[in-house]
């Protein structure tokens, strides 16, 4: 079965995660789809890259979650989520890419 591809799931984790939060109106459901795909490409980081890809690459999905609330207020939300899924994705890719 072909994977995957990491930046995908990190993308999606990101952006399926608010979503589900805002057009739901429940914040944990939004939570729960975010930790899941967090926990799926931390799984797949660290074995296409290793412990210290899928360490860094979480620390950076983590951040991007936390960063795109001050973010949100100065572009507004759904920018800020698209800008930070971008940029979680485009890690992913760099890190990963010549390794899986």
């Amino acid at each position: 079965m072909p994977r995957i591809p990491t930046p995908a799931i990190a993308a999606a984790g990101l952006v399926g995660g608010y979503a589900v939060a805002r057009w739901t109106k429940k914040r944990p459901l939004g939570g729960v789809v975010l930790a899941g795909a967090g926990v799926v490409a931390a799984r797949e980081w660290q074995q296409v890259g290793g412990v210290k890809a899928s360490v860094g690459l979480t620390t950076a999905y983590v951040a991007a979650f936390a960063g795109s609330h001050p973010l949100a207020k100065k572009i507004g939300a759904w920018p800020a989520v698209f800008s930070v899924a971008g940029a979680v994705a485009a890690a992913s890719w760099a890190v990963t890419r010549d390794r899986g």
